[in-house]
């Protein structure tokens, strides 16, 4: 048989939470077809962590919530939180992404038409797509009070990976249900 140390650390890894004892100990039981005692899954424990409280590696394996994790050693937290930020800053709300979609088909519009066609304030989807740079004020329309007008932004195109706007699924296809994925039940 393989080391089942390997194994146990390839759990632990795709764990998304803390794996506790018992559920490394059914896993190795299904897939080597033998019993494995708590002391032998203990034991390899004991060994990975040794393994990566090496100063070559910016990992440890972290006894919490009555099971183990990898987590990142402290040293590295002010680098792991600058990603987290960056990908914080990334994320946009349902009412953001609807405000981007409605720029992104009609490019060139007004706060009052996204909200006509929303029902309702857009204010501050505007401002954080502003934020984010994904939306950008070209100017102001010749209509009575001169109101702005957003566009889509170079940041927009890196964000959804196109290099141009006809590259956005046409509308019909959200509409046509010949365009669809899985099986569709009645």
């Amino acid at each position: 048989m393989e080391n089942p140390e390997l194994y146990i650390e390839a759990l632990i890894f795709s764990s998304e939470q803390s794996i506790r004892i018992e559920e490394i100990m059914y896993c190795l039981q299904s897939a080597f077809q033998r019993d494995f005692t708590k002391d032998e899954v203990i034991l390899s424990l004991g060994n990975i962590q040794k393994k990566y409280d090496d100063e070559n590696f910016a990992i440890e394996l972290v006894n919490i919530s009555n099971g183990y994790q990898f987590l990142t050693k402290k040293n590295y937290h002010s680098v792991i939180s600058l990603l987290q930020l960056q990908r914080s800053k990334k994320k946009l709300s349902p009412a953001a992404l609807e405000t981007l979609a409605i720029i992104a088909y009609k490019q060139t519009v007004t706060k009052l038409e996204i909200e006509q066609i929303r029902g309702v304030n857009s204010e501050y989807s505007i401002q954080k797509l502003l934020e984010k740079e994904l939306i950008t004020i070209i100017g102001k329309s010749e209509t009575v009070g001169r109101p702005i007008l957003y566009s889509t932004s170079q940041q927009f195109m890196d964000y959804f990976g196109i290099n141009d706007l006809s590259e956005l699924p046409q509308i019909k296809e959200f509409t046509d249900n010949s365009v669809s994925i899985g099986e569709q039940t009645e």
